[in-house]
């Protein structure tokens, strides 16, 4: 009963949607999202945030190691999708989740090796956008930066994608994350003033951080229990819930539709590469190979885009106009061995419909506006 529970959990699925005409649209799949509602939520001690921030994560476990896994149980599930929740007091607690399946409502249905920090393959292949005319547009106004030196996304008035690897090293919390800030960038002042929370570094266009503190960081048992190896990479992903509303246009999530569906095969994202500081960098690549959890694809990063969200552009049905959405979170690098063959990735932690509706639960505290995915 559990492995069947866990494949009606984890195989909630769209139906398909394949080019019928030379007119044919990418367009974003219908899901049936379950339910993910606390169940009980505990005190924890306050954690000592001892960890250096790691702005990537080096994983051996590439796509077949991950393909070959078996399925987790039902109560696995649940327990890799419980959260703990770290508040800027310092306090922490630890929620175990339900997770459900709704019968109406929501959707129609329808060995690893050492390596070096580069992860550019062949030309690098990265735009760094200037100008505040293109950085305070959408979607790369969406594009913010974190205090510990990764990338998020604005995903809600008040909220923040990015990796768990960026808030805790899957044992503990980093140094920097309970006072976490996020930057926004702005134009400097035309005279000359520094506003507040604005530092000091120069930057093209004369633009500058603005920050805004970090009220409280969600963060799924699956990264913290997983450690990064094997089924944590599936879990690094955190959202962050700004003390104040940032006021900018935010990217919704969606749930990621397999890799054939995309168009062209590609995705894209922007981050704050640490080769290129004050940058915002823009790529798009193919994706190579994709498991359950996690595209695989080979988009020139650097350490610090680790956090962006990965996001796709497809033709909206419902509202009849196209629509980008968030539907991963770059998590960095893995090396493979591909059949005695050493072999690269970066990789992207796909939002399923479990973990679709977990974030949306996280921001808007109410399942019945994260029925459809």
């Amino acid at each position: 009963m559990a492995a069947l529970s866990t494949l009606i959990l984890l195989l909630c699925a769209a139906k398909d949607v394949m080019p019928s005409s030379p007119h044919w649209k990418p367009t974003w799949p219908s899901y049936r999202v379950p339910v993910i509602l606390p169940q009980s939520t505990l005190n924890l001690d306050k954690p000592q945030f001892d960890a250096e921030a790691r702005l990537e994560v080096v994983s051996p476990c590439g796509p077949a190691c991950h393909k070959s896994s078996p399925l987790p149980t039902y109560e696995e599930v649940k327990n890799y999708l419980s959260y703990e929740t770290l508040y800027a007091n310092g306090s922490l607690t630890e929620t175990e989740v339900g997770i459900y399946i709704l019968s109406n409502g929501g959707g129609d249905g329808s060995r690893g090796r050492s390596r070096t920090k580069r992860q550019i393959y062949g030309y690098d292949s990265r735009f760094s956008i200037f100008g505040k005319d293109f950085l305070l547009n959408y979607p790369f106004s969406t594009s913010v930066k974190l205090s510990t030196g990764c990338t998020g996304t604005l995903v809600a008035e008040k909220h923040v994608l990015t990796a768990a690897h960026c808030i805790h090293d899957g044992k503990s919390y980093v140094k920097g994350a309970q006072k976490l800030r996020v930057g926004f960038l702005r134009p400097k002042h035309k005279d000359g003033g520094k506003g507040p929370n604005i530092t000091n570094s120069a930057m093209p266009e004369k633009m500058k951080f603005q920050w805004i503190r970090v009220k409280r960081t969600h963060v799924p048992k699956g990264w913290i229990k997983g450690n990064a190896n094997d089924i944590g990479m599936d879990y690094d992903y955190a959202l962050l819930e700004l003390k104040k509303p940032h006021k900018r246009k935010f990217m919704k999530i969606g749930v990621s539709p397999p890799a054939r569906h995309l168009p062209g095969g590609r995705i894209h994202f922007s981050g704050y590469d640490n080769d290129r500081p004050g940058n915002l960098v823009y790529r798009f690549c193919d994706v190579k190979d994709e498991t359950y959890d996690l595209l695989y694809q080979q988009c020139d990063a650097q350490p610090g885009a680790s956090g962006s969200g990965v996001y796709v552009r497809m033709w909206k049905r419902q509202n009849h106009k196209w629509e980008r959405k968030i539907i991963g979170i770059f998590s960095g690098h893995q090396w493979v061995d591909m059949n005695g063959t050493p072999q690269d990735f970066n990789v992207a932690v796909r939002i399923t419909p479990l973990k679709y509706a977990q974030i949306c639960y996280w921001i808007k505290g109410n399942y019945l506006d994260c029925r459809e995915g």
